[in-house]
């Protein structure tokens, strides 16, 4: 930077939100298809897109906000979401009201979104803009890509169309509906560490294929699409909790279909039989989630008999999440772009390490920053960034002496003091001949220059590791 006085104080900045970051987070979840409407009936996505605020950085901007202004309205939150090509009209678009929930998160909602006939496309994205309600832009947030189908999939599904099928490890939601009508939706929820059916929020849980052959306290998890009979496990991706291991049936015209083994495909009907017992399904009743105990069918040995509340239809879902600090400055900018790292390449070594950063919705005024430690950085597409990996001496004088691997947070910084977190890390390492264990520098002469620049070349010539911290 041209400017010292300007760089010490953004590094500054940067150890002061390291010491204690105020971040802002805002997670959108989606489904991952999308039923088409046609004429005037409207097919209202489902589950309904949701967004959830979360971070210290929220509250803290508010204050800000509210000692500016001298009001009390100002400060709230509110935001608009709608399809990315309805262009920039509000009247296109559902509004959204955060309510905040017992954990201090902000929730909106938007139940009434659809797409048209009229919309000839495949693939779509939702917008949404959020914004202070005393007319301050916050920024524009864009969902992943969902996939816009006309109906779900009545055939047996082939595994060559593997963007209708779920595989193990991906994330799904289950809902309920009785008698087919809109207005008696029911999710499947964590709440207080309890399962329970809600007509208001949806949870997303990690559906996994299980070995069968195991028991629950082992559970090995396994790789592949999923089909009806598999042993699964749904695991809530917010609070960990999971449910036993449960066996998935094909439901048609309320009968499990016990002999099935087909793979299971977007919005199906499905019903969930627990491991090793008589018969009894995860039904809901109500907002409770309990235990239905299906009846054999006389003249089909291989179907059974369910309720309502034992059908669920099964969906893939999406996450995306955003998290920016403006706690150096009062950015007056719109935060968005905000770029989403998702993984990290290093090439070279020596005295000239290079790190890309792969993501997207980067931009020419970001920089890498390693640690506290701003690195030289040059922009090559909104997918790529790539920059110089700083020297271990940057981090400080102390740092010649150590024998042992130091992490530093990887963080990305716009020209105007935002600061974009990540969950990636950055490792140096030194050679195996200084690894804690090995005294080579228990007597430290006092004339010890060579020495110490020897060992520090040593250092910095190394192996660099990155990982991701979960």
């Amino acid at each position: 930077r041209s400017n010292p006085y300007e760089a010490n104080l953004l590094r500054d900045g940067v150890r002061r939100y390291l010491q204690l970051p105020a971040d802002q987070t805002v997670l959108i979840l989606h489904a991952k298809v999308a039923q088409k409407s046609y004429g005037n009936e409207k097919r209202f996505f489902c589950p309904p897109p949701c967004v959830y605020l979360s971070g210290p950085g929220w509250k803290l901007k508010q204050e800000q906000i509210k000692a500016r202004d001298l009001g009390e309205a100002g400060f709230r939150v509110c935001g608009y979401m709608g399809l990315d090509s309805m262009g920039s009209s509000l009247m296109e678009t559902q509004k959204l009201s955060f309510e905040e929930q017992p954990d201090a998160k902000g929730f909106g909602c938007a139940k009434a979104l659809y797409i048209s006939d009229a919309d000839k496309r495949k693939h779509f994205r939702l917008v949404l803009k959020l914004f202070f309600s005393n007319g301050q832009e916050i920024g524009t947030f864009h969902s992943k890509l969902i996939k816009v189908i006309s109906k779900p999939s009545q055939k047996k599904q082939s595994l060559k169309n593997t963007d209708l099928c779920i595989s193990s490890g991906s994330k799904v939601s289950l809902f309920n509906r009785l008698r087919s009508q809109t207005v008696s939706t029911r999710y499947l929820s964590v709440e207080g560490g309890a399962f329970i059916a809600s007509a208001r929020q949806w949870a997303a849980f990690t559906l996994h294929l299980a070995d069968e052959r195991c028991t629950r306290s082992e559970f090995p998890l396994r790789e592949g699409y999923i089909r009806y009979g598999s042993v699964v496990q749904l695991v809530c991706t917010a609070t960990g909790i999971t449910l036993p291991p449960l066996i998935i049936r094909k439901v048609t015209k309320q009968y499990a279909m016990l002999d099935v083994d087909e793979p299971i495909s977007q919005l199906h009907k499905c019903a969930f039989q627990f491991q090793g017992s008589d018969r009894m399904y995860l039904c809901l009743s109500t907002e409770k989630v309990i235990q239905f105990q299906a009846s054999p069918c006389p003249k089909e040995a291989n179907r059974e008999l369910l309720n309502d509340g034992s059908c669920w239809t099964i969906i893939g879902t999406e996450t995306v999440e955003y998290t920016f600090s403006e706690s150096l400055a009062c950015v007056r900018e719109p935060v968005s772009p905000v770029p989403l790292i998702a993984a990290l390449q290093l090439t070279g070594g020596g005295d000239v390490a290079m790190l890309e950063v792969q993501g997207e919705y980067f931009h020419a005024h970001l920089k890498v920053w390693f640690g506290d430690v701003e690195a030289e950085t040059m922009y090559r597409s909104p997918k790529s960034l790539m920059c110089v990996v700083p020297d271990v001496s940057a981090f400080g004088s102390d740092w010649r002496w150590l024998r042992y691997p130091i992490t530093v947070p990887l963080l990305l910084v716009r020209d105007d003091g935002l600061i974009y977190s990540s969950s990636f890390t950055f490792t140096y390492t030194p050679e195996q001949s200084f690894i804690p264990g090995q005294q080579v520098l228990s007597d430290v002469p006092q004339d010890s220059d060579k020495l110490l620049d020897s060992i520090h070349q040593e250092f910095t010539r190394t192996n660099f590791h990155l990982f991701m911290q979960s």
